[in-house]
């Protein structure tokens, strides 16, 4: 209890009210809350779930529940009843603790404690420490998987698992007590949950919790707060390039590290970026299943459309369709193994059985490790389309659309065709001076022409989880013209 009485946490609601906590006291707040879920019933190996927008309650829930072995069970706060009927019949929750407000949300029947009716018992709760004796392979949290393809499973994250990646992210990015984290990713993920929560625990940094990110809001933040340390997705980086030229040296003045994951960093973005504000975002590529995987150096070339080096601790291998290694170079599956990947999946033997093969996990995207040692994602294997032969991995036609003037952003998936069996799509979100017709065209001079799409469908928004990832399954269908 060493640093008892230094300033820990700082929470700012959307109203800018702000509440202050030293690590004393979050200390005292979850061995309350902890002594109130005994009292419940709750006991080690039972999962416990919360459905709640960013809040100190999240923290004092993750902190009782750690200290007493119960398995936390985030729900993403933009799931509704179906989604959320699923996660509450595999995972088989004590209750799911959310609000008056959210509870409507729930599917009939299941058991929900009110957040604030907890708060209110743990002023009279005792204060003393209980814990239970965990280890490494301990399981902490059940993660479900953001279903961008079909149905989310339940990733086994342990004690060891969340330690181990909070190590290799200290040690890497170099994050010291000295450091402040402005945190605006949803706890409910593992971005913000498992690398942000407990880079901060580990390190005993200061950490600013905000309940969502809000890009009007952003340079508030940014100059009151004097943040040293920021994780963002893409979609945050290109909502901070639209703020206005005054607010650019404002943001970056405090500042000692940008890093980018979720999903792809876009070159343009990256460059646009350090010339808007100074800095170069730091990409790195992680997985629910095997939290931190791969990042580019904190010392040395952040080479845009590159996630970089294997994590300490963590090994990646580079494999072929017979699961045999490539050569550098050659496009491959990755495949990762190291204290940082997850137990398995929650009732799903099945799915083990596929994604686990000789110790190794295949994360299911497809890369490419240059000659000095820099990997570079290509997509997912289910994201592959394969025309006439061909294998087309939709990222590179992303990136290249993404740099095309009035493009602001793009997704390419593969549709049925009679002939070639898959053609690609693309789905553009861009300015209305945009000639689709033109966009072809110059696609068509810069790639082959297997990989030219067959047809630009403009939308208003490409459909993301809450952390970024685009949802090509509920792309707008399209038809020849």
């Amino acid at each position: 209890m060493g640093r008892a009485t230094h300033p820990a946490l700082e929470f700012e609601e959307a109203t800018g009210t702000v509440t202050r906590y030293d690590f004393g006291t979050l200390e005292t707040r979850s061995n309350q809350l902890g002594a109130v879920l005994d009292a419940r019933g709750v006991r080690a190996g039972d999962r416990l779930a919360f459905y709640l927008v960013n809040q100190p309650a999240i923290v004092d829930l993750w902190l009782a529940c750690v200290k007493r072995g119960v398995i936390v069970v985030p729900i993403n706060v933009l799931y509704r009843e179906r989604e959320i009927a699923h996660i509450v019949q595999d995972a088989a929750p004590v209750a799911v603790i959310t609000t008056h407000a959210q509870s409507a949300l729930l599917p009939t029947g299941t058991p929900w404690w009110d957040v604030q009716t907890l708060a209110a018992d743990m002023s009279a709760a005792s204060p003393h420490r209980v814990t239970v004796p965990a280890h490494a392979d301990t399981p902490m949290a059940l993660v479900y998987t953001s279903g961008t393809t079909g149905t989310s499973k339940g990733a086994i994250l342990t004690h060891g698992n969340f330690a181990a990646n909070a190590l290799a992210l200290v040690q890497a990015w170099e994050i010291t007590a000295a450091d402040r984290y402005l945190a605006v990713l949803p706890l409910f993920h593992v971005h913000g949950l498992g690398n942000g929560l407990h880079v901060w625990l580990l390190s005993g940094c200061h950490m600013k919790l905000v309940e969502r990110f809000e890009q009007e809001r952003a340079p508030h933040w940014f100059t009151t707060y004097g943040p040293t340390l920021f994780f963002g997705v893409p979609t945050m980086y290109v909502r901070l390039l639209e703020l206005p030229p005054d607010d650019a040296q404002r943001i970056g003045a405090s500042m000692r590290l940008f890093v980018s994951g979720s999903a792809p960093l876009p070159a343009p973005v990256m460059d646009a970026f350090a010339q808007r504000f100074g800095h170069v975002i730091l990409e790195r590529y992680g997985m629910t299943e095997t939290l931190m995987n791969v990042s580019n150096p904190y010392h040395g070339e952040r080479r845009a459309g590159t996630v970089g080096f294997p994590m300490p601790m963590t090994s990646v291998r580079i494999v072929n369709d017979a699961l045999e290694d490539v050569a550098d170079g050659t496009s491959g599956e990755l495949l990762v193994r190291g204290p940082n990947v997850c137990a398995g999946y929650w009732k799903r033997p099945d799915a083990e059985a596929s994604a686990f093969v000789q110790g190794w996990f295949r994360t299911g995207d497809v890369g490419v490790r240059g000659p000095d040692g820099y990997i570079t994602l290509e997509g997912r294997r289910s994201d592959l389309i394969i025309s006439g032969g061909f294998n087309i991995y939709p990222r590179e036609i992303e990136e290249l659309l993404a740099e095309l003037p009035g493009i602001r952003e793009a997704a390419v998936v593969g549709v049925k065709d009679a002939v070639r069996g898959e053609v690609p799509v693309a789905y553009v979100v861009c300015d209305e001076r945009v000639v689709l017709d033109e966009v072809v065209a110059q696609v068509r001079t810069q790639l082959a022409s297997f990989k030219v799409p067959r047809g630009v469908v403009r939308v208003d928004a490409l459909p993301r989880t809450a952390l970024g990832k685009v949802q090509r399954h509920l792309l707008p269908p399209w038809t020849p013209a």
